[in-house]
């Protein structure tokens, strides 16, 4: 097991870390939580006529592997919208089956459903959830304006956008505030909505930052109300 690169952040009395990839490891349950993965996006589209590359859940796989691997995880957390659409298992090619039944058979995992992803019965393993309350944080897919517990959550794929020497550069970006974290879209082929949106907001509250992980820090933007 090769350390992964990681900053740590301090959110519902617990330490994470956050992972420049997108996503968020939980040493104390040996936990990783990522969101969006959107498995087989380009397939769908593929069936309405639009070709995309049909690679992007062999993409998004390997990535994960990876750092199920670097981190040792024991439990993977997945918080919604893991499939584009309620055939997506289904569509899923060999090779990707196989990677995703090897990771399922080797840890805890479990699918949060989202609202891409509402009703599968083969997941190629795994426990399903529709959100879960775990050591006093919340999982679930789109964060609830009303929930008082410490929340994690996605749905939102948040991207920062900021100009840099005259030019318009996005990055994906964590959403936060002293009591919500909003995941960035973990999949390969996933957009994003800037983190000023209006329906971000609404979820969030005043007082939001927007959080990019770098290997050993975080940078913090202030999200304009």
């Amino acid at each position: 097991m090769v350390p992964v690169p990681f900053a740590e952040l301090r959110f519902g009395g617990h330490v994470w870390h956050v992972l420049p990839e997108g996503a968020l490891f939980w040493p104390a349950r040996r936990a990783l939580l990522v969101a969006d993965l959107h498995f087989e996006k380009a397939s769908w589209y593929a069936r309405g006529g639009q070709m995309l590359p049909p690679y992007d859940s062999i993409a998004t796989l390997s990535a994960l592997s990876a750092i199920v691997d670097s981190t040792g995880a024991r439990e993977v957390w997945c918080l919604g919208d893991s499939f584009h659409d309620i055939g997506g298992c289904d569509r899923l090619p060999d090779l990707a089956r196989a990677a995703l039944s090897a990771l399922t058979a080797t840890t805890n995992w479990t699918w949060i459903t989202g609202n891409h992803d509402r009703v599968f019965v083969d997941r190629c393993g795994g426990a399903v959830c529709d959100e879960a309350l775990i050591d006093g944080v919340m999982l679930r897919h789109e964060a609830d304006p009303r929930e008082t517990l410490p929340e994690l959550s996605g749905h939102y794929h948040p991207k920062l956008r900021v100009r840099v020497r005259g030019k318009l550069v996005a990055r994906r970006c964590f959403v936060a505030t002293a009591t919500k974290l909003i995941f960035p879209a973990f999949g390969a082929l996933t957009g994003g909505l800037d983190v000023t949106h209006p329906e971000i907001a609404r979820a969030t509250g005043a007082g939001a930052e927007a959080l990019i992980a770098l290997s050993d820090r975080l940078l913090r933007f202030p999200v304009a109300a």
